[in-house]
């Protein structure tokens, strides 16, 4: 028992060696533990302590674990919790609000009083007027620099095209124009300013001209070159003079209240009012919010004729979102409103000099801009997109598809643009976050996710985008073979990519999709080798348990190989006949031209049989009388032949003309003469159609009569035919009817 004690002392000893030891003794002494202690030494030292040495040591350790634990716990709060106090916070700062009302005013005197002293009275108005030389100075010269420019502008907007690219030419050039002056105006009052103006006032002047004058001119021009207002022929939106016109006005009257709520709060930061001394800028805040609102409310018609555009091909998803794109701005403004609220509640002195610069209004911009450039994409690709190949159904289905990929690909780029502004902004910097990898934090390994997701989607989208536009035209080709075969077997059949493009369009998919999840996977801090090993015991599961499956697949890659058939030939397999419909991974669908359809696995294909290859042979007899001249049949085929050789509807379907084969057979009726020609696969039906009817006509112009069963009665004795009475007629007809009839019932 006593050895078990000396040996449980002697671990905990060991455990704790780095924890000096500060624990009385019945005198005044301290037993501290040396490092790097043997075994024996443990052992001796064990045997020199006393119980309350040893009980000290146990309740510091103790101590120490239950505040570990507590501040694990405190850590992992539960979310309801969380959010309690989150908004005890915001509560707490919208107190303070309610309570530094009265200190506004007194608050804002205060700043002109420090902005007086600093510059003193004269000083003050000596600032005033140098800024409003400055900005004189820089108005008049973007004036002349407008006037000097004039005629080039003039001319632009002269040409009067009324398409697209005439509205997008002039307004790309007035904006040009109007960016220009701009630059003009900023040169010359940087240059006036830092050489009339000293470092302090430059410290007050910046702000003022940069948030008061350049951002609402700035956005004037970006919003006159979108909504057009005073150019209702150029506009690039779906949308009408009114709201045009509407929108215009309010965007720069809410770029003047953003730009004086930054200035507000940068000025009273630099004569000493802080944001907790007055909280002026959290009014002007919510007034920039409402205002946003008012905006998206009374605007919203306009807005959802913006959002939805003029493409004809618009799916329900577009115009849902052009529907309720107004109070998607007003939730975002909201939402926005609440998280800035939440920021300063938390009174990080590094956030609050964050916000001062507006990331959030900036958010803000780009979150309702953001359904604003999938119209332009919209727009962009309906105008760009190239021209629809081919005629008919299909070609029709195959040019909105591939619209729609474009969509689809521009919507994710202008997704991923958005969120690297919007972390722009914030000083987020998402590369740096995604490449932690895994043991950063959540926000990282999301991050990682997304974008994996997102590259792996515009590849996906990239590949089904070549691959459908070179279907799309070979299967109208195809479509259009298929009408000339009249419906009957032995078409044409498509081109071998037209036949190989789909299984690569599933194998491509199917293979993106499975690199780019596992690899998402993995972003997650997923360990994906056991998903590989599993992978790998379920391929080997597969390929000794479905034997047959395996040799169904592999034969149909010799048979693509082989190019043995093609989607839309006629082919026999094994006495089932059909149109090659569908090929997939394992199986070939025939469809008969009757309408049946026929699944064969490749494996049990022994011997494939293809009518539509290269070229076809047709053969086609013509029963006429005994005393019918040949060579005047066979001269007259020849005729046809040259004829149809000639004729630019069907000379491109013969390989080789109409022709005779002269006498084929006898029968009871007559003599067969058979005639053929050669032609392209799938031209055969319509040129025999057509050889029909021109046989028919030739036969009719020279005397030549069909052959048709008849039945003729001897009658003996019967020497003076000619005179018969109507009642001897009838007798003879009523014996060779009954004759007839005896013929064809025997019984």
């Amino acid at each position: 028992m006593f050895h078990s004690i000396r040996l449980l002392l002697a671990m905990v000893t060991v455990i704790f060696l780095s924890v000096p030891l500060h624990a009385q003794t019945t005198g005044t002494s301290t037993v501290t533990i040396p490092d790097d202690l043997t075994p024996e030494q443990v052992d001796d030292l064990v045997a020199r302590m006393s119980d309350d040495q040893v009980r000290a040591i146990l309740l510091e350790r103790l101590d120490a674990v239950a505040e570990k634990q507590a501040a694990e716990s405190e850590g992992h709060e539960d979310p309801l919790t969380e959010i309690h106090e989150i908004w005890a916070e915001m509560v707490t700062s919208w107190t303070q609000v309610l309570t530094t009302l009265p200190n506004i005013v007194s608050a804002q005197i205060k700043a002109f009083d420090n902005f007086s002293t600093t510059f003193g009275s004269t000083g003050v108005f000596k600032l005033f007027g140098l800024i409003l030389m400055v900005l004189v100075a820089g108005y008049a010269a973007e004036k002349l620099f407008g006037l000097l420019t004039r005629k080039w502008h003039e001319h632009a907007g002269g040409e009067e095209d009324a398409d697209l690219w005439g509205a997008v030419r002039y307004l790309f050039r007035r904006f040009c124009r109007e960016i220009a002056g701009l630059v003009v105006f900023y040169v010359v009052i940087r240059a006036l300013g830092r050489g009339l103006l000293t470092t302090e006032q430059i410290t007050f002047a910046a702000p003022f001209v940069f948030y008061l004058i350049w951002i609402p001119r700035l956005g004037s021009a970006a919003s006159r070159f979108i909504l057009a207002p005073n150019k209702p022929h150029y506009r690039l939106v779906n949308i009408d003079d009114h709201w045009a016109k509407y929108l215009h006005r309010n965007l720069i009257g809410l770029l003047i209240l953003v730009g004086l709520t930054l200035f507000v709060v940068r000025f009273n930061a630099l004569n000493g009012v802080t944001p907790a001394d007055t909280r002026i800028g959290f009014w002007l805040n919510a007034a920039i919010h409402i205002y946003i609102g008012v905006i998206a409310w009374t605007a919203r018609e306009g807005l959802s004729q913006m959002m939805l555009g003029t493409d004809p091909d618009h799916t329900k998803f577009d115009e849902e979102v052009a529907h309720y794109y107004p109070y998607f701005a007003i939730g975002v403004s909201a939402v926005i409103w609440l998280l800035v609220e939440f920021l300063i509640a938390q009174r990080d002195p590094a956030t609050l000099a964050l916000l001062s610069k507006g990331p959030h209004f900036t958010t803000m911009f780009w979150l309702l801009i953001a359904p604003a450039l999938d119209t332009l994409i919209r727009g962009l690709v309906r105008h760009l997109q190239p021209p629809m190949l081919g005629e008919g159904p299909l070609a029709e289905k195959a040019y909105r598809s591939t619209k729609r990929s474009y969509i689809r690909i521009g919507r994710v780029l202008a997704g991923l643009f958005v969120v690297f502004m919007i972390s722009r902004t914030w000083q987020l910097d998402l590369r740096h976050i995604a490449s932690a990898g895994i043991g950063a934090e959540v926000g990282g390994a999301v991050i990682e996710f997304l974008l994996i997701i997102a590259v792996g989607y515009i590849m996906n989208e990239v590949v089904s985008l070549w691959i459908n536009r070179r279907l799309a035209k070979e299967q109208t080709a195809a479509e259009a073979l298929d009408e000339e075969a009249g419906g009957e077997g032995g078409g044409a059949g498509g081109s071998r990519l037209a036949t190989v493009l789909p299984l690569l369009r599933i194998t491509a998919q199917a293979t993106i999709a499975v690199i780019f999840g596992l690899l998402a996977l993995g972003a997650l801090g997923i360990n994906i080798t056991p998903l590989l090993a599993g992978a790998g015991v379920l391929g080997l599961a597969i390929g000794f348990g479905a034997q047959k499956l395996v040799a169904d697949i592999v034969g149909g890659v010799f048979f693509l190989i082989d190019d043995a058939f093609r989607v839309g030939e006629y082919v026999d397999v094994g006495g089932t006949m059909g149109t090659v419909e569908k090929i997939s991974i394992r199986s070939m669908q025939l469809r008969h031209h009757r309408g049946p359809v026929h699944t064969i696995p490749y494996g049990e294909i022994q011997k494939l049989t293809n009518f539509s290859r290269d070229w076809v042979i047709m053969k086609l007899k013509f029963t006429v009388p005994f005393d019918t001249d040949p060579n005047k049949v066979k001269k007259i085929f020849k005729k046809i032949g040259a004829e149809m050789m000639a004729d630019e509807t069907h000379k491109d379907g013969f390989l080789q003309p109409f022709k005779s084969q002269g006498v084929f057979d006898f029968d009871d009726v007559g003599m067969i003469i058979r005639g053929k020609f050669m032609a392209l696969p799938g031209k055969q039906f319509t040129l025999r159609k057509e050889i029909f009817n021109r046989v028919k006509a030739e036969f009719n112009a020279n005397g030549i009569d069909f052959a048709r069963r008849e039945v003729r009665v001897a009658i003996p004795g019967l020497d003076d035919n000619e005179n018969l009475s109507e009642e001897q007629k009838a007798a003879v007809g009523a014996a060779a009817a009954d004759s007839v009839n005896k013929g064809q019932n025997p019984a």
